[in-house]
C-alpha cells in the first residue's frame, strides 16, 4: 500500500499588489512507500520546499491533492515532523529541555520527560551534552538537537527542509552518515529536500529529480546501492552523471520557454 501520495498537485503565488502570479509547481505526481528515504532534488526556486512545506500542511496546493495513509492533508499535524534549515531551538531550554519539550506539553512528568529524551540524545550522538545549552553548541550538534526532537514526537512522516546546508563540508558529512545510521536502524519514512545530487544519492532511497519552475517531476529514481555509500563507486557515479545530465538538458530546454512570470 502507498504511504504518501502526491496527486496532480499545482501551486501558484499569487501578488495581488502587483497583479501577477507564479506558477511553482504544476502536475506534481508520485507515491512513496512506508520507511523509503526519499530526496526531493532541485536547483533553487524549482519548488521543492514548497512541495514540502504542503505535505507538511503549512501550505495549501492550489490544485490537486495529498494524502498520507489514504487521508488527505488539510493542515499541520501530528503524524508529520519537521526538521528546518534552522534548527529553531529555544536558546534558554537545555539539549534535554528542547528535545523533551514537547512531552511538557503532553503532560508528562519531569522524570520521563527526561528519561525518554535521554533515549533520542543517545541517538544523535549527544551524550554527555543533555546540560548545554544551544549557543554553547556547534551549528551540526545544534542540528543533531533538531533531529531527536522529531525523532522522539514519533511522527509516521519526518520532513527535513535542507538541514545541512549552512554547515561546513566535513561537518556535513558526518551528519549524512549520522542519518543514515539513524535512518537503517530505526526505519523511518523520510523526505529531504536538497540542491546537492551528491547528497541524495548518499542519503536516499529514491530521488524525485524536480525541473525549473515551474517544478514539475523530471525523473524518479529507486537508488539500488549498498551502504555505506560509496562515491568513487561505479555505480554511485554512473547515478550522478544521470541526473546532472538531466538537469542540464532541463536547464537548456527551460532557457528556451517563455517565462512563467505573467499578468493576472
Amino acid at each position: 500500500m502507498e504511504f504518501l501520495e502526491v496527486k496532480n498537485v499545482e501551486k501558484v503565488f499569487k501578488d495581488e499588489k502587483r497583479g501577477t502570479s507564479v506558477k511553482a509547481l504544476e502536475n506534481i505526481n508520485f507515491s512513496i512507500k512506508e520507511n523509503e528515504f526519499v530526496c526531493l532534488l532541485g536547483g533553487s526556486g524549482c519548488g521543492k520546499s514548497t512541495l514540502l512545506n504542503m505535505i507538511a500542511g503549512f501550505e495549501k496546493p492550489t490544485a490537486g491533492e495529498i494524502l498520507v495513509n489514504r487521508k488527505k492533508i488539510e493542515g499541520m499535524g501530528a503524524d508529520r515532523g519537521m526538521v528546518f534549515q534552522a534548527p529553531t531551538l529555544m536558546p534558554w531550554l537545555t539539549v534535554s529541555k528542547n528535545i523533551s519539550f514537547y512531552l511538557k506539553l503532553q503532560g508528562m512528568s519531569r522524570k520521563k520527560q527526561k528519561e525518554e529524551a535521554q533515549k533520542y540524545i543517545d541517538m544523535v550522538g549527544l551524550t554527555g551534552f543533555e546540560n548545554h545549552y544551544p549557543h554553547e553548541l556547534s551549528g551540526g550538534m545544534n542540528q543533531r538537537v533538531g533531529i531527536a526532537r522529531a525523532l522522539l514526537q514519533n511522527p509516521s512522516l519526518i520532513l527535513m527542509d535542507e538541514p545541512f546546508a549552512a554547515l561546513d563540508p566535513f561537518t556535513k558529512t558526518d551528519m549524512q552518515e549520522e542519518l543514515a545510521r539513524i535512518w537503517q536502524e530505526h526505519k523511518r519514512t523520510i523526505i529531504f529536500v536538497t540542491h546537492s545530487v551528491e547528497e541524495a544519492l548518499i542519503l536516499g532511497t529514491k530521488i524525485i529529480v524536480l525541473s525549473n519552475r515551474p517544478g514539475r517531476v523530471n525523473k524518479i529514481i529507486d537508488l539500488d546501492m549498498s551502504r555505506p555509500r560509496d562515491t568513487t563507486s561505479p555505480i554511485f557515479n554512473q547515478y550522478k552523471r544521470e541526473i546532472l545530465d538531466l538537469i542540464v538538458k532541463n536547464k537548456n530546454t527551460s532557457e528556451r520557454k517563455t517565462p512563467i512570470h505573467q499578468v493576472i
